[in-house]
């Protein structure tokens, strides 16, 4: 038989914000509960009162076990070098037969500059490049044959180190994402490998972003 705290369970796990304001202690249990007396009634099918939503908030414990909260912890507070690079253009080209060629060609060039940022992530329909603005000209030469479906300039890319076990740890992108979200920062694009984490900003917004990565292992 369903209850009122599974039913508190279910809807805070489905708005991961509000049990993230709920855990920081910076919302009203008392305001929360009547907000949340009609969609609980409606999901019981019968009237409830305030005072016992308000005690199965109280009640609530993250889902979260303690042993994966301590390797969060950890994981966080080992995170690595943070590196910014700024003047970079994103380039959206539908998948075709011939793109991996075109992409082939800009892998040669790249040997020769050491200091061009350049990234490559190919979906199932469309491919990304992100590189550096510098590079822009090779990129139309080398894709003129390509179907371009987007083009955005004056991104920056922000990476951060993470520690080799970091795959073995439930929450990690979640936290950066989280606070990131808090800040009312968008992301442009999210680009990953295994130990490093990069995220894609507008430049108005890049050194806010990087205040925010910075504070995490705080």
């Amino acid at each position: 038989m369903r209850t009122i705290t599974a039913c508190v369970n279910e809807i805070l796990i489905a708005q991961p914000f509000l049990e993230e304001a709920l855990s920081r202690g910076i919302i009203n249990y008392s305001a929360l509960a009547e907000e949340l007396v009609i969609p609980i009634s409606e999901m019981l099918k019968k009237p409830v009162k305030s005072g016992a939503v308000m005690m199965a908030l109280r009640r609530y414990q993250s889902p979260m076990d303690f042993g994966n909260s301590l390797k969060l912890k950890r994981v966080i507070q080992n995170l690595g070098d943070i590196t910014v690079r700024s003047n970079l253009t994103d380039f959206t080209f539908q998948n075709s037969k011939t793109l991996s060629y075109s992409h082939s060609k800009i892998l040669e060039q790249m040997d020769n500059y050491s200091n061009v940022f350049y990234a490559f992530t190919r979906g199932v329909y469309e491919s990304n490049i992100i590189i550096s603005t510098s590079q822009k000209h090779n990129i139309l030469k080398h894709f003129q044959d390509e179907i371009l479906l987007g083009e955005r300039a004056e991104l920056s890319a922000i990476t951060i180190s993470l520690p080799s076990d970091n795959s073995k740890v439930t929450g990690l992108y979640y936290q950066i994402f989280k606070r990131l979200a808090w800040e009312g920062i968008a992301l442009y694009e999210v680009v990953s490998t295994t130990n490093e984490f990069t995220i894609l900003v507008e430049d108005e917004v890049v050194d806010k972003a990087f205040s925010v990565m910075k504070r995490l292992k705080e």
